[in-house]
């Protein structure tokens, strides 16, 4: 049975993906916003994971309506949730298992129990979450362990994260992000997995 798990090309959802392909045959996506956005970095965390990779474009509208949300409530939480949910459904729409690798003490992304409810009611499929009972202290021994992992600022390192894309369109509008985003907030970039 195939599984379809979101991949920003970061430590977290790698950790999924390897746990997840114990028991399924793993499909990774990246969702980006704008069409002409390649993700060359998180391909290249996908070689280095051996498991197959799609990049999917869920549009310039919904990146316009998630800056649209930061700008209006202040902080970017809800913009990212919007977008996660939207690639969630995207992915619904075509696996019956579809996975990510929000931890237990993730804010975001994060479904609330209540959507994951609703979406495996309305679509039939079923959501997992393997990272879902590790707290950030194992994913990185977990990490260290399994994966060899960059570590960088949102924009430096090229991982598939959706809050590169948001920053960028604030900054089409003229608008700084530096206001609505925490400074040196690191992310990281899978560049290899170590042999166990």
């Amino acid at each position: 049975m195939e599984a379809g798990v979101l991949f920003s090309g970061g430590k977290d959802s790698a950790l999924a993906a390897i746990l997840l392909a114990r028991d399924y045959g793993v499909e990774l996506n990246t969702c980006v916003l704008d069409p002409d956005r390649e993700v060359p970095g998180v391909q290249a965390a996908a070689a280095a994971l051996n498991l197959p990779f799609r990049r999917r474009v869920l549009g310039r509208d919904l990146l316009e309506e998630a800056v649209d949300l930061l700008l209006s409530c202040g902080y970017p939480n809800d913009a990212i949730n919007m977008i996660h949910r939207a690639a969630i459904k995207t992915l619904a729409g075509e696996y019956t298992i579809i996975g990510d690798g929000t931890r237990r003490d993730d804010r975001v992304p994060r479904l609330e129990r209540s959507e994951v409810q609703h979406l495996e009611a309305t679509t039939g499929c079923s959501y997992v979450r393997p990272l879902l009972g590790y707290g950030k202290p194992e994913v990185e021994r977990l990490a260290g362990k399994l994966l060899v992992v960059q570590y960088g600022e949102a924009g430096s390192i090229g991982s598939g994260d959706y809050e590169q894309e948001i920053r960028r369109a604030v900054r089409d509008r003229g608008i700084d992000p530096a206001l609505f985003f925490p400074p040196r907030h690191l992310h990281s970039l899978v560049v290899g997995r170590r042999e166990t």
